[in-house]
């Protein structure tokens, strides 16, 4: 069996991975929204910057669904609409979590610090690497250089995606911890957010290995290309 016949089915059982985690997530997610809370998804986030002592972070309102998210440059903790507004085990978790961000930025923890730091380089790959490792491909027996700009490119959102997981996983942690701490959820709902944010961290798990495979794929290309 070749090398690409072996990445090809890895890709495959990463997809089927990545589709099943993502139905997980959407089916525990809806379940946890159910689960009512006597605080909003903005009271959640402003009480834990509130007890953490950050007063320079604003908690706003944005549009669409899991388009929640920290902006360390704007110091804005952005959260969807159903999250904002909603009063529940889910939209709880998602708040407490994306302040879990806002902490780690106030104590300058080393993850995020060096994800934040790849943010322009992975912007600048993002921009090019399709096209290099395209052209590249296909000139590859001439300028075989080119493949490997793209394939250095494509490396660094590699990185980018496994750096993230620890920032994930930490943020995640101090969500948790917080909203027990602090008396939001009890021992039952306590375990509900701490579900719904483990099953979300699997998405970065897998999107993590899918760019590592991609990332094989075209090394092996590379390689094979310069056999010849």
């Amino acid at each position: 069996m070749s090398s690409l016949t072996i990445y090809w089915i890895l890709f495959a059982v990463i997809a089927i991975a990545s589709w099943i985690v993502s139905a997980s997530v959407e089916s525990k997610f809806k379940k946890y929204s159910k689960e009512g809370l006597p605080f909003s998804g903005k009271d959640i986030a402003e009480k834990m910057l509130h007890d953490h002592g950050i007063t320079d972070v604003q908690v706003t309102c944005i549009d669409g669904e899991l388009t929640d998210h920290y902006n360390p440059s704007t110091k804005t903790v952005n959260l969807s609409e159903d999250v904002y507004n909603g009063s529940n085990v889910a939209a709880a978790a998602v708040a407490a979590h994306e302040c879990g961000h806002a902490v780690q930025h106030q104590m300058a923890y080393a993850p995020l610090k060096m994800r934040s730091a790849l943010v322009p380089v992975v912007s600048f790959s993002s921009k090019w690497m399709t096209w290099i490792l395209l052209i590249g491909m296909l000139t590859l027996e001439v300028f075989p250089t080119l493949l490997l700009i793209g394939i250095a490119l494509f490396a660094t959102t590699t990185l980018f995606s496994f750096i993230t997981l620890p920032v994930e996983v930490d943020a995640s942690r101090r969500a948790v911890n917080w909203l027990q701490e602090a008396g939001i959820t009890n021992c039952e709902t306590t375990e509900m957010a701490s579900d719904a944010l483990h099953s979300a961290a699997y998405t970065y798990v897998v999107a993590a290995l899918s760019s590592l495979a991609t990332l094989v794929y075209y090394i092996l290309i590379f390689m094979g290309g310069n056999r010849r």
